[in-house]
């Protein structure tokens, strides 16, 4: 299953910590068989976004919260074209 997640409170994020909080999860996305396949960030809004595979939302939330960035607003994304 894909799911998406978002991320808020992180205004004035930059390339630089997008990318490190991304290998974080990378780095540890195995332990709960979870793929993660890309991440974007609006500096302006403090948002980020997540796109991953995964066998359940706990296990993106499990994976986020062990990496240091926990979130709970997780879709499940079933239709993609």
């Amino acid at each position: 299953m894909k799911f998406i997640d978002v991320h808020n409170g992180m205004k004035g994020i930059d390339q630089k910590t997008l990318a490190e909080a991304h290998k974080a999860d990378l780095d540890i996305q195995n332990s709960e068989g979870v793929k993660f396949l890309h991440a974007w960030a609006d500096p302006t809004t403090g948002k980020v976004f997540c796109l991953s595979e995964a066998p359940s939302k706990e296990a993106v939330m499990r994976v986020h919260a062990k990496a240091g960035h926990s979130t709970n607003e997780i879709y499940e994304v079933p239709l993609e074209v």
